[in-house]
């Protein structure tokens, strides 16, 4: 609550009584804080009309512990927290105000992959089961563990969990901030499972996505996730009677739009990597080891469900040393695929031919892997962003820069085990660790200020 107290008001100084203690500021410290927050609302002549006088009084009923380091952000650009300040009072407080995006854009800067630091390290909720973690656009993030989905939000506090029909959950994705997509596999004897579509913020279903063949609903096992910019939502999917291919979906209406069927020679409905590339409006669909005995990679359109470009690995000279792809993730530049295989090579395939093999580098090669029992191995994953391409390899990641790919640093953080999985979003990177289901969260701090 904020009222005028009695006394004069201004565009000079301005002092605000804030839960009983007093502050003294100026006009132009509370305007940088914007007309659409509270505080730059009180200077606004059509919410208080009296601007007459040398100086304002106003009385806030809030916490003023909180309000002295909000007002020490206007004035300075910079966020410092006493100890005994809970972050969740000082959001709660911003959030007030309508200074929350400013205090999240003062923690840190701006995604640099060279500069990451460990800024939190959240426990799982059980020990070896989680399947994947995904960022949000906001700087939140949800775990998939078993048959839920834990939701976080950018302040890391646990939001309500998502469950689909408690069925084990094989991928997730974040359509946008508050839209979270799941896609969780049919049990034996069931007919449940399947992709749909929860609010982020409270875990209430909106869409449940049907598959049908011959207009005849089908269930069906989903694997890997992704939508383009038009809300398209594509899933690789198994059903029942051998339909396999990659299910369409509006993902405003939740209707089914479309069904690539899988061509002989090329896996789909097992892929566990899918990715739109906006540049060639094409859908990579990976199928890697060990899900499948070799690996497959394919590109397609959906305007004339043709496979506009593929790759395996068989009958491959790695192939027969026992070395396939377990990973795969398109470049940014829409022309090259990296691949990383089990034992950590990189290596990149040319999108503009056909003929060519993989371009193994070995100058790109990781660092070498420590020794972990094998029920604790996860194989590693790739990530871009920015330019900069993102290996996990046991318990770290590498982080590759420029044309060349070279390695400029390795992220290790908390002793949770071997990474499973990471993702990349909100100007954050999540790395779920295996052994104690812990996932650490890397930051980029904000410049110094001078």
């Amino acid at each position: 609550m904020c009222t005028p107290a009695p006394g004069g008001r201004g565009r000079g100084g301005v002092r605000l009584n804030v839960g009983g203690r007093v502050f003294q500021t100026t006009a132009a410290t509370l305007a940088a804080a914007g007309r659409d927050t509270m505080l730059g609302a009180m200077l606004d002549a059509s919410w208080n009309a009296a601007a007459a006088g040398d100086e304002a009084d106003y009385f806030i009923d809030r916490d003023p512990a909180c309000f002295a380091v909000l007002l020490d952000l206007l004035r300075t650009g910079g966020l410092h927290v006493p100890p005994h300040i809970p972050d969740a009072m000082l959001c709660r407080e911003a959030l007030y105000y309508g200074l929350l995006d400013r205090v999240r854009a003062a923690r840190w800067d701006d995604f640099d992959g060279d500069r990451l630091r460990l800024a939190a390290s959240v426990p799982g909720r059980a020990a070896g089961d989680g399947t994947a973690v995904r960022a949000a656009p906001d700087g939140g993030c949800c775990v998939a563990h078993g048959g839920a989905v834990r939701v976080y939000n950018w302040m890391l506090e646990e939001r309500r969990p998502v469950y689909l029909d408690h069925a084990p959950v094989n991928d997730a994705a974040y359509l946008d901030a508050s839209t979270l997509l799941v896609a969780a596999r049919e049990r034996p004897g069931r007919r449940d499972g399947g992709v749909a579509a929860f609010s982020a913020l409270t875990g209430e279903m909106h869409h449940r996505f049907r598959v049908a063949h011959d207009r005849q609903l089908r269930s069906f096992t989903p694997g890997a996730l992704a939508f383009d910019q038009e809300c398209s939502i594509f899933a690789s999917c198994k059903g029942r009677l051998n339909e396999y291919g990659i299910g369409v979906w509006d993902g405003t209406t939740g209707d089914q739009t479309g069904f690539f069927y899988e061509p002989p020679g090329c896996a789909l409905g097992d892929a566990d990597k899918l990715q739109w590339l906006d540049g060639t409006r094409t859908l990579m669909a990976a199928t890697m080891f060990p899900r499948a005995d070799s690996s497959f990679i394919s590109l397609l359109d959906f305007r004339d469900k043709n496979v506009v470009w593929s790759w395996c690995d068989v009958g491959t000279p790695a192939s027969l040393e026992d070395k396939h792809a377990v990973h795969a993730i398109a470049m940014e530049d829409g022309r090259s695929i990296c691949v990383i295989n089990q034992y950590d090579d990189l290596g990149f395939l040319d999108l503009r031919s056909s003929a060519g093999g993989v371009r193994w580098r070995s100058r790109s090669k990781l660092m070498s892997r420590k020794k972990v029992h094998a029920e604790e191995t996860c194989y590693p994953k790739l990530a871009t962003h920015a330019g900069q391409l993102f290996a996990s390899t046991n318990d770290a990641i590498s982080v590759f820069t420029g044309p060349d790919h070279a390695l400029t640093s390795t992220l290790r953080g908390s002793d949770g085990g071997a990474i499973c999985d990471f993702s990349i979003g909100g100007d954050r990177l999540f790395a779920l660790h295996n052994e104690e289901n812990v996932f650490d969260v890397w930051e980029t701090p904000p410049p110094p200020i001078i």
